[in-house]
C-alpha cells in the first residue's frame, strides 16, 4: 500500500492550498484518513483526522481555517486549508489506518509535502 500526497508549496500569508493524498495498492478496507504535520525542531502533531463514516476531528489550531475531506470510492483524503498562517509551515504527511484479513490494522504514511507559508 502506498500513500502519495500532492499539493504542497509555497504561499502568502491569508492564502490557501488544498493537499490530495490517494492510496493505492491491494486495499480491503481503510479506517481513519487523516493528516498531520511536523516543523522544524518539533514534534509531528495532528491536524485533522476523518473516519470511514465521515466524523472529523481538528486541531485546535486548525479548527475554523482547515477542512479535510475523503471519498471512500476513491480512497482518497484531501485537506483544504484556507487563511494560513506563517505558523502553518511544516511538512504535512498524509496517514491512514488499513484493515486487512488476518493482518488487522496498519498505519501507513505519505513521504509528505511541503507548506511554506510566507508573512
Amino acid at each position: 500500500v502506498q500513500l502519495v500526497e500532492s499539493g504542497g508549496g509555497l504561499v502568502q500569508a491569508g492564502g490557501s492550498l488544498r493537499l490530495s493524498c490517494a492510496a493505492s495498492g491491494t486495499i480491503f478496507r481503510i479506517n481513519v484518513m487523516g493528516w498531520y504535520r511536523q516543523a522544524p525542531m518539533k514534534q509531528r502533531e495532528l491536524v485533522a483526522v476523518i473516519g470511514s463514516g465521515g466524523s472529523t476531528s481538528y486541531a485546535d489550531s486548525v479548527k475554523g481555517r482547515f477542512t479535510i475531506f475523503r471519498d471512500n470510492a476513491k480512497n482518497t483524503v484531501a485537506l483544504q486549508m484556507n487563511s494560513l498562517k506563517p505558523e502553518d509551515t511544516a511538512v504535512y504527511y498524509c496517514n491512514a489506518d488499513l484493515w486487512a484479513p488476518v493482518v488487522g490494522t496498519t498505519s501507513y504514511w505519505g513521504q509528505g509535502t511541503q507548506v511554506t507559508v510566507s508573512s
